[in-house]
């Protein structure tokens, strides 16, 4: 008797990635919770953010070169070339201009007014990447950014003076939302022939080069030394933000598409008022509530419908062909 044998079907390769990874997911929570911290721990010290901002680049730049001399140890990879340096250049300077700023701005407004002012990126993103890349939004959208802009009116408008809210401080965080576009926009480009490691050892010490002046003149004497507390900050968000934060969300991208990583991200306005008001006690009007609601609702809504334009049959991720994301540098 004889048995047929059925003809050998070749493997396909895996190329997609599952809707849902619960690993990427539980990552870019973790990453949220941490830059949602950053502010706060900021404005718990009592430092000017120059000089916070200054002392955290120098403190990242220390970390991630810790992990290049490691990283050479273990695989003999080179250290960054100068060609790198030269290209990350301009990242690196817009990247510590937006540190700077924004700590700056934190001193100066309420961190609800803060958080949700800088959340507002990809409304600015959106119209740069069509002009710039060439990208074709969704028309869709642009209701769902209205809203957002609506919610966000009401927010300032509403809130007052609360929690040392005020249009000057307001005024540099929309300066800030337009250098981490600029960041952004240039950073894309270097991104398509820098990996993750190099990107990050190279444009923390360049940030220091405007990071640096900022903090001279603004902070001057205060600039060292700094008090126990901002010591305190200076490693705390070293660690949780200039290094684990940016990190988690690179480990993300490689698990869970674009459009989950920016909805995930527009929880963290509201988890930053959260560690506001348990640690600085800083509260919202009631009538900003509905604002801040239209605000997370249009921004999410917003991010949907852009990414459904853009998506393209699913093809597995690596870490070096993503950058960082929309949101604030922390």
């Amino acid at each position: 008797m004889t048995t047929s044998v059925e003809p050998a079907v070749p493997a396909r390769r895996r190329t997609w990635r599952p809707s849902f990874a619960p690993v990427g997911i539980l990552a870019m929570l973790l990453a949220v919770l941490l830059f949602s911290s950053s502010s706060t721990i900021v404005k718990w010290t009592g430092t000017p953010g120059s000089a916070l901002a200054f002392w955290r680049m120098l403190g990242a730049t220390v970390l991630w070169w810790i992990l290049i001399v490691m990283r050479r140890a273990t695989t003999g990879r080179p250290v960054p070339s100068l060609q790198t340096f030269k290209a990350v250049l301009p990242v690196g300077l817009l990247f510590g201009l937006n540190i700077a700023m924004f700590f700056t701005a934190l001193g100066r407004t309420s961190i609800a007014h803060a958080e949700f002012i800088n959340s507002l990126s990809p409304l600015v993103l959106i119209p740069l990447g069509a002009i710039v890349f060439h990208e074709q939004p969704d028309g869709r959208a642009l209701g769902w950014g209205a809203l957002s802009l609506i919610g966000l009116a009401m927010v300032l408008f509403l809130g007052g003076t609360a929690s040392g809210a005020s249009w000057s401080g307001d005024l540099i965080v929309v300066m800030c939302v337009c250098t981490w576009a600029a960041y952004l926009m240039v950073g894309r480009r270097v991104r398509a022939h820098v990996d993750v490691v190099d990107f990050m050892a190279t444009m923390m010490p360049l940030g220091v080069l405007t990071a640096g002046p900022i903090a001279l003149v603004l902070a001057g004497d205060d600039l060292w030394p700094l008090p126990m507390r901002g010591w305190v900050a200076v490693g705390l968000l070293s660690v949780l933000t200039g290094m684990f934060g940016h990190a988690l969300i690179v480990f993300a991208q490689s698990e869970v598409d674009v459009g989950t990583i920016g909805i995930i991200q527009v929880a963290q306005p509201a988890l930053a008022i959260g560690w506001s008001f348990l640690i600085l006690g800083e509260s919202v009007r009631v009538a900003q509530v509905p604002g801040m609601i239209l605000v997370v609702v249009g921004l999410g809504a917003f991010t949907i419908v852009s990414q459904r334009r853009k998506s393209r049959p699913p093809v597995m991720v690596t870490i070096d062909q993503d950058g960082e994301l929309a949101g604030p540098a922390g």
